[in-house]
């Protein structure tokens, strides 16, 4: 998966990567690497809605949406193969890929990745060197990591004013923050009252979000970059008195590249963290705020 892809390369590992899944696209070395996973509606240009559909109804006939190239998996013969357990939507289900680990040379160890908090995170950059042979590498990336989280919290500790804020997964149907994201909001200086922090991502009523009145909408539409956040923020001013939410009044709507930082759960979590800090105070936090609309990072909508 992509968070595991990015951890072997902070761990300074790529060279020894043989293959990677179909989302894989950081560092741009992992889009020279064999892929061994499928998904039929990745960039398949569906609407948010008919994604959440085909997903439904694969998960119920199917028991997954990915495919793994099992031929392709034989002959790369890895030695150790990182997976996870978090989420059946996210990529390949563990259970599906410890199958066929136990048929494969060797066989290969498989890693199970499952974080629901930032420690999590850390943790599973443990995990990966560790299985890898280099566990003090682990330890130096998680100083520094760390390191710039303190930086943000004892600055936002300082703040008096904490903006209600919705940090939104999925707009049809809504899907409020879960795992992690809650976490985020709360260090940058927030309050998401909708939120799940350590538990799975749900979804929500649209009238429950009205009633929570967010102060800062953040858009962070999983697997979704900016340009297909700022589509479904089209399709979300047409929800009943989206107008009427403080966020929409006062133009505090934004739209994040969640493919690269929210939604995957490696080092570049803590960019998500200072992003979030830039959107909901940016005053105190400048040079985290967004530069404008070409930023790949977070632009506010409208």
């Amino acid at each position: 998966m992509p968070a595991a892809t990015e951890i072997t390369a902070a761990l300074g590992l790529m060279e020894q990567v043989v293959g990677v899944s179909h989302e894989c696209d950081f560092p741009k070395e992992a889009n020279t690497r064999p892929r061994v996973t499928h998904c039929p509606v990745h960039n398949a240009g569906l609407a948010s809605g008919e994604v959440d559909q085909w997903v439904r109804r694969a998960l119920r006939d199917n028991g997954t949406i990915y495919t793994i190239d099992e031929p392709l998996l034989r002959e790369l013969r890895p030695n150790v193969i990182l997976t996870q357990k978090l989420c059946d939507v996210c990529a390949v289900g563990y259970g599906t890929v410890a199958r066929l680990a136990e048929t494969l040379p060797g066989p290969p160890q498989v890693v199970n990745l499952e974080p629901t908090s930032l420690t999590d995170i850390f943790d599973d950059i443990r995990s990966v060197a560790e299985a890898c042979s280099v566990p003090e590498r682990a330890h130096e990336i998680i100083a520094g990591l760390s390191e710039r989280l303190e930086f943000v919290r004892h600055r936002a500790d300082r703040i008096s004013h904490r903006p209600r804020c919705f940090l939104m997964e999925w707009v049809d149907p809504p899907f409020c923050s879960g795992h992690w994201g809650p976490e985020l909001v709360e260090i940058a200086g927030g309050r998401d009252s909708l939120g799940r922090k350590n538990q799975p991502s749900a979804q929500v009523d649209w009238r429950e979000v009205i009633d929570a009145r967010p102060e800062i909408m953040v858009l962070a539409l999983c697997g979704y970059d900016i340009s297909h956040a700022r589509r479904d923020y089209e399709l979300l001013q047409s929800f009943p008195d989206f107008g009427s939410i403080p966020a929409a009044l006062d133009g505090d709507i934004y739209l994040v590249n969640a493919s690269a930082y929210f939604a995957r759960p490696g080092p570049r979590i803590v960019d998500s963290l200072e992003i979030l800090a830039g959107i909901l105070h940016p005053g105190e936090f400048s040079e985290f705020a967004s530069t404008g609309p070409d930023d790949p990072r977070v632009v506010r909508a409208g």
